[in-house]
């Protein structure tokens, strides 16, 4: 009965002290939400407006697309389409090469990581640069993001200070975070004065004046694009939203569910290149498209990338981003994947508890449980419903439809209490593995009720 997913996490938990500081770090940045969002008293109706907002524009997502690619073109902007990652990856690096431009320095953005961008160009003799903090630290490390906010949440400062000895010789077992961020920034600094280009993804794009808006917590988008001319936007088609009044609805909601705080340090608006420069945004299907059609996966297309899902979530916070075989992990990760290939990525199904916390943090209101539950039901449509688990419920049903064999086994079954630990919890026993099992009762609840033992069992109901 294990899973990818669940082998992946006990390797995760062997470590128990940072699996515990995973945990903890998470918990208290959605405690930090939480604080966030009760002092907005119009919180509800803001999630509830960019549901709504969310829900229309997609649903009508030719009209606002082209919109916002008219208006942007208008304002000197050269847009692009792209069908898949293949063209996504294509259309930058022609962009690179028409400019000659040698190194890319770029903000984060999970939609490059979706299309394994940076493998693609550096295959092609591009030094592509990471900027963001996090996103920099794994870029050295050589491993992907375990967070799609905190790229490198599972990353203690103590690792962090020997990687950067090792890569940016500094000081061996100094791991203050002070010291290190200095470090970083001085790393960068040469990198962001020597880039030919500089790349960003896209928070929102508004349709109805052609903005691409990126927000940011380190300024590295704005220091990118203010050193270089070449200017490239990644987009997912689904980031548009109708108008600047919409964009305010959001921006209220973004900062506050993913880091608690009010709003981002930066949120930075580009409408038009600068003298002498270019702005090519690069709109990306990708699936998107097919997800539209879906209608009862169709939400996952309002996600804005926020992370609260994943800050919530009991699994993720004790398994962590590495235990799924998506490169997003969580609640939101488990729903794309499988929109994206059931087959392959069906093993992350399980790594939910069916709480709900993260439907009712989200800010957008995506039903993200009730699509991972639906995900479970078909799993045995595509030859992927595990088969022990088949068997149980299958023997369950068998007994459930039996009520003299049920009561039968019920009042037999004090007698587990008392037999030998070996035969209960073994190899067999998946469940007792990290489980101890309850002790049942010596009466069922249905004999006491009958036997007139329960408080007020024989008295009539008045409702």
């Amino acid at each position: 009965m294990s899973t990818l997913h669940t082998k992946a996490a006990t390797r995760f938990l062997e470590n128990e002290q940072q699996a515990e500081w995973h945990n903890q770090t998470l918990w208290v940045v959605r405690q930090k939400r939480d604080r966030l969002a009760m002092q907005v008293p119009e919180w509800e109706q803001l999630r509830e407006a960019a549901k709504n907002i969310k829900m229309h524009t997609i649903t009508h997502l030719d009209k606002y697309a082209q919109q916002f690619a008219d208006i942007a073109a208008a304002n000197g902007v050269v847009v692009h389409w792209a069908k898949d990652a293949e063209e996504h990856n294509r259309i930058v690096y022609e962009i690179l090469a028409s400019h000659q431009a040698k190194k890319l320095v770029k903000s984060k953005s999970m939609l490059t990581e979706e299309c394994e961008m940076n493998p693609y160009l550096i295959e092609r003799g591009i030094d592509v640069v990471e900027s963001d903090l996090g996103e920099r630290i794994l870029q050295l490390n050589g491993t992907a993001p375990s967070h799609i906010v905190l790229p490198a949440i599972h990353m203690m400062r103590e690792e962090v200070g020997e990687l950067f000895a090792e890569k940016l010789g500094t000081e061996k077992g100094n791991s203050d975070p002070t010291y290190l961020t200095r470090a970083a920034r001085t790393h960068l600094r040469n990198e962001f004065l020597t880039a030919d280009a500089a790349m960003t993804g896209c928070n929102f794009a508004v349709a109805e004046t052609g903005d691409v808006v990126v927000c940011t917590n380190e300024g590295n988008a704005d220091m990118g694009t203010s050193l270089s001319k070449l200017h490239i936007v990644s987009m997912g088609i689904e980031k548009i939203i109708p108008n600047s009044k919409s964009l305010a609805v959001f921006t209220r909601l973004l900062a506050r569910s993913a880091t608690g705080q009010p709003t981002t340090s930066y949120t930075s608006h580009y409408r038009k290149p600068i003298d002498g420069g270019e702005i090519h945004v690069v709109m990306v299907d990708n699936g998107r498209s097919d997800i539209l059609a879906n209608k009862e996966h169709i939400q996952t297309l309002k996600c804005i990338r926020c992370g609260a899902c994943m800050n919530t979530c009991p699994v993720y916070r004790h398994s962590g981003g590495y235990s799924y075989t998506y490169f997003i992990p969580g609640p939101i990760g488990i729903n794309l994947a499988m929109l994206k290939n059931p087959k392959k990525y069906s093993d992350n199904v399980s790594a939910c508890s069916l709480c709900f916390s993260c439907n009712n943090v989200c800010p957008v209101k995506i039903d993200l449980a009730d699509q991972i539950y639906r995900w479970r039901q078909g799993l045995d449509s595509i030859g992927k419903a595990d088969k022990m688990k088949k068997m149980i419920s299958g023997g369950l049903e068998y007994l459930f439809k039996r009520p003299g064999l049920y009561g039968s086994l019920l009042k037999m079954a004090p007698i587990v209490n008392h037999m030998p630990r070996f035969l209960i919890y073994n190899g067999l026993n998946d469940w007792g593995k990290g489980r101890e099992l309850p002790q049942f009762a010596g009466e069922s609840f249905t004999s006491m009720w009958k036997k007139g033992k329960v408080k007020g069992a024989n008295k009539k109901l008045n409702h």
